[in-house]
């Protein structure tokens, strides 16, 4: 149970509180913390994953573990970037990437209890989706300076799209299991 990609996993969980404690320090150089603890989870994520894959080192409790970890730092995330800039073009995409966060994982959970778990399995897609996620969180979170919160709403926006798209895409492929009358 213990191998490198579940205590990469665990390690991710945290440093959820890690990065809130930083992010609310007082002090210039708190938003930059931040982020990198932000970014180093982010790392984190993709190494488990391609870790995993590259040495057969898939676990029941990492197969659990990962998907949460995942989407309570995400959570986590979008929850201080929502409350720092307290705008609507900011809040929008947050709740869409959050609520699709949820209906994907029920709709993964459902399709498993009925046997149809491969027809939701992470898509490019949904990887490409989750890069501009974590980059765009990651610039808005440090604030660095205006170029880089422009552009980091820009890969929200993105990110955004890629969102509604990616949901689309996985309530269409369970749609025909969906729709049926019991």
């Amino acid at each position: 149970m213990w191998n490198i990609p579940n205590l990469l996993t665990s390690f991710r969980i945290l440093l959820i509180p890690v990065f809130l404690g930083i992010y609310y320090l007082p002090g210039s150089d708190a938003k930059f913390w931040a982020a990198f603890v932000f970014a180093l989870a982010a790392i984190t994520d993709g190494l488990d994953g391609y870790i995993a894959r590259r040495f057969n080192q898939f676990t029941k409790f990492g197969a659990f573990l990962d998907p949460v970890a995942d989407k309570v730092m995400v959570a986590a995330s979008l929850i201080v970037v929502v409350e720092t800039y307290a705008v609507w073009w900011i809040s929008v995409p947050a709740l869409a990437i959050v609520s699709r966060e949820l209906v994907v994982s029920a709709l993964r959970e459902w399709m498993a209890q009925i046997g149809k778990q491969e027809s939701v399995k992470v898509s490019n897609l949904g990887k490409v989706k989750t890069t501009a996620q974590m980059v765009a969180i990651g610039g808005l979170i440090w604030e660095a300076n205006t170029f880089v919160v422009v552009l980091a709403t820009l890969l929200l926006y993105i990110a955004f799209v890629l969102t509604l798209w990616s949901m689309w895409e996985y309530l269409r492929a369970a749609w025909s299991d969906l729709s049926q009358v019991d």
